[in-house]
């Protein structure tokens, strides 16, 4: 490092002096400086290696504490909607055949303006072996935790467990917050086969990358099963998910990612003397070509079929989304999704559907607007079918140091 020092400030000496006396001076004060940053130089070494005999003698050699500071994020979310139906009958509206009730609408549930939560993001790395992150969601009059894990990072041979309160990472939209959704809404599969949050619950995960060229990992999760419109039985570890995904390159542009799912755990209610069978089978397929380096076009779709075995018959139900996406620069994308619902049950409407469309701005990287459409034709209002309209302008900004979403 001295020797760096005085090479490049004794050649820019030199560039600049214009006589050998010139020249002589400069050399002298040259020294004169170099002296004086020598001593500090090693005073700086003696003062360094001080401190590292101490937190060797103290038994701390490997802790920095600087290594180990969180990242902490706060997101907040709001909107303005108009809806032609009161807020009065969309809270109770239905999906026939699907679902009898809503239950609470945490995102956009009214006409007018809505503050639809807060998010306090805080992750870290704890030692060479775990991390942690955790999600705190903050609504108007509550906060909870939406979720808290600790994930492994130093398992051999392509391991890696995670355990906790987290979001299955099945399929491609479920592990996903939903300021990271390409639409404000949830698909309508999700919504009823699991709410308008997706499925998350307390278990623990187990990953396994095989060590290929083409990506591939097998998946194994085992959660308490809370969730109450597939599954709800707590009594003991009740949801056991199991999955594999899968990726490769068809050209240096162009990605193609999929995924199989299997979900097996118990349903109950209080209309069922006892709880049943549930299984939910699921599929997703990502396309995405890049353009360059902030222009791409995304189509991703997913099929559900859920089998609740309650006798005497066993009760199927699927549903699927497809959207399209095109980001055409770092600030503008626009996107369509259309969703589906169905059942092999007699008198059931087959037309149980939803079409969307989003433009979305981003002044900046952390901040975005997004103006969404819908016109949704899979819901009962009152008890007659009723076909809803629907615009939302959203706002979400993002603060402060927050992790990359999935790709």
């Amino acid at each position: 490092m001295k020797k760096i020092i005085f090479s490049v400030v004794a050649s820019t000496l030199m560039l600049h002096a214009s006589t050998d006396q010139d020249l002589n001076t400069e050399v002298e004060l040259l020294k004169t400086q170099i002296s004086t940053l020598e001593k500090r130089l090693d005073k700086n070494d003696s003062q360094a290696e001080k401190e590292k005999m101490q937190r060797a003698l103290s038994g701390s050699n490997s802790f920095n504490q600087q290594d180990f500071l969180p990242s902490i994020s706060l997101i907040a979310n709001m909107s303005a909607l108009s809806r032609d139906v009161s807020n009065e009958e969309y809270e109770n509206y239905e999906i026939p055949g699907f679902l009898s009730s809503p239950g609470e609408i945490p995102f956009n549930p009214h006409r007018g303006f809505n503050l639809n939560y807060g998010e306090l993001e805080i992750s870290s790395s704890v030692g060479p072996y775990f991390d942690v992150a955790t999600a705190l969601h903050m609504e108007k009059d509550a906060v909870h935790i939406g979720e808290l894990f600790v994930t492994t990072k130093a398992l051999p041979y392509g391991f890696r467990i995670k355990a906790g309160k987290f979001k299955s990472n099945f399929g491609r939209i479920n592990s996903k917050h939903q300021h990271a959704w390409n639409f404000s809404t949830i698909p309508l599969v999700f919504e009823t086969f699991f709410g308008p949050g997706g499925l998350g619950d307390e278990g623990i995960q187990f990953q396994y990358t095989l060590p290929t060229d083409i990506y591939f990992s097998l998946n194994y999760e085992a959660m308490q099963g809370s969730n109450a419109r597939s599954f709800g039985d707590i009594d003991k570890n009740n949801l056991h998910t199991l999955y594999l995904k899968s990726s490769f390159d068809i050209t240096d542009y162009t990605s193609l990612l999929l995924g199989a799912t299997w979900m097996h755990g118990k349903y109950t209610n209080a209309t069922l003397p006892s709880s049943v069978d549930s299984d939910i089978y699921a599929a997703d397929i990502t396309l995405k070509h890049i353009f360059d380096s902030y222009s791409s076009l995304t189509w991703q779709s997913e099929l559900l079929q859920r089998d609740k075995d309650i006798k005497p018959t066993s009760e199927k139900q699927a549903g699927l989304y497809s959207e399209l996406i095109y980001k055409y620069n770092q600030n503008w994308a626009t996107g369509a999704r259309y969703d589906l619902l169905y059942k092999n049950i007699d008198n059931q409407p087959d037309d149980l559907d939803k079409y969307s469309a989003m433009l979305e701005y981003k002044p900046f990287e952390f901040s975005k607007l997004r103006l969404q459409g819908s016109y949704d034709r899979s819901k009962l209002i009152n008890g007659e079918r009723k076909n809803i309209t629907e615009f939302l302008l959203s706002l979400t900004i993002e603060a402060g140091s927050h992790g990359a979403h999935a790709f």
